[in-house]
């Protein structure tokens, strides 16, 4: 076996920290993304991302995803492309751990029911509440509300989508006292986690979808990308088993996609020749994306499963009572603070106003799915205790 050998980063990788909001002392055996790694881990919202859900509510079935196995599976794809590129794994994996802490119960739907809510009070963003989550939320440590993570790991999660030129109230407040310029492009790591999410959504909502019985693998290879990948599997291994036909169709596709980004990357950071990661930040557009012929395989992917996954009726019926069941809670919270927690009632204050609204939207959008459908039916069925 050949030893491992030591990595030399790329010139415009990210090799050194502007810090954190609150000074620390360094870890000596650690580097400052390692600690926020560790950090994001340990955290509550991070544990809380199992009963989380994805695409199906967390009880229809233990092997669908959830938020919690979806980072993880980006954290591992973001690491093997940060590798690729000789970019920081640990930045990379840091951001794929923590970008969907700030997701609420029940996927979109929870999502598109507390943009509703609080579109009076400026609206709901899942981006800024995983910046809300790591440095306010979270309170852990005796010297700060949040994690306290370096300035490069909460500008990735502020921006690892782009720049960002209409930043939610709460980013925009964040902003002001630890600016992030969120006018420029993120670090290479943070694009990294972005394109990684992109390629776990897409292919493990087909596994997911196969497995739920929306449509079959046949189907799904009715596709070019897909169809190439189940044609070359089925080739490498006569009389492929059909259980074992979508997972390895998956990760067929997932490895074409990796190593598409990886050349597509490596063209656009010649083109571009940056001398730092000052200079990626400063681009014109990401050097982390697809090429123009992986980008219109995976949007046909992302129509197949708006069609046929994400409107398919049983998807329907479950988003449907997530949204009353989410709109109903933060009727009665915010018209009705004495109901909440002791902690959460001390902060919201008086029933009604803008910051009872925003309060509420917190304590609902850290609920894990099975904790909001308990708390709607102990506010909503008189038989059951409060």
């Amino acid at each position: 076996m050949q030893p491992v050998l030591a990595r030399s980063l790329a010139p415009w990788a990210v090799t050194s920290s502007r810090g954190r909001l609150h000074p620390e002392a360094e870890d000596s055996h650690r580097s400052p993304w390692q600690r926020d790694r560790d950090r994001i881990i340990h955290s509550r919202a991070f544990r809380r991302l199992q009963y989380k859900t994805q695409v199906f509510v967390f009880h229809e079935g233990d092997h669908f995803r959830t938020r919690l196995t979806h980072s993880i599976e980006v954290a591992q794809i973001a690491r093997s492309l940060a590798r690729r590129l000789d970019l920081d794994e640990d930045l990379a994996e840091a951001l794929a751990l923590a970008h969907d802490l700030g997701h609420p119960p029940f996927g979109h739907a929870g999502e598109e029911a507390l943009d509703a809510a609080m579109r009076p009070h400026g609206g709901f963003d899942h981006n800024a509440q995983s910046l809300k989550h790591v440095t306010l939320l979270e309170r852990r440590y005796a010297g700060f509300d949040g994690l306290n993570l370096t300035w490069e790991t909460l500008e990735g999660l502020a921006k690892h989508n782009g720049p960002v030129r209409r930043p939610a109230r709460y980013l925009a407040e964040y902003n002001a006292r630890h600016d992030l310029e969120l006018a420029s492009h993120a670090s290479a790591e943070a694009q990294v986690a972005a394109i990684a999410d992109d390629i776990a959504y897409n292919n493990h909502d087909l596994e997911d979808g196969i497995r739920a019985g929306l449509f079959t693998v046949e189907e799904v290879a009715e596709l070019p990308m897909p169809g190439a990948a189940l044609a070359a599997a089925r080739a490498a291994h006569a009389g492929l088993p059909e259980d074992r036909a979508a997972p390895e169709m998956v990760r067929r596709v997932i490895a074409a996609m990796i190593n598409d980004v990886a050349e597509e990357a490596a063209r656009r950071i010649t083109a571009l020749a940056p001398k730092s990661a000052a200079d990626i930040r400063a681009a014109p557009a990401p050097v982390v994306v697809f090429s123009a012929r992986m980008a219109e395989a995976n949007a046909e992917v992302r129509a197949f499963l708006f069609e046929r996954m994400y409107r398919h009726f049983r998807v329907n019926r479950a988003t449907q009572k997530s949204k009353r069941a989410l709109q109903m809670l933060f009727q009665l919270l915010h018209g009705g603070t004495q109901m909440l927690p002791d902690e959460w009632r001390r902060r919201a204050g008086e029933s009604g106003t803008p910051a009872a609204a925003e309060v509420v939207c917190d304590y609902i959008a850290g609920m894990t799915d099975r904790f909001a459908l308990e708390e709607h039916r102990r506010l909503t069925d008189p038989h059951v205790a409060g």
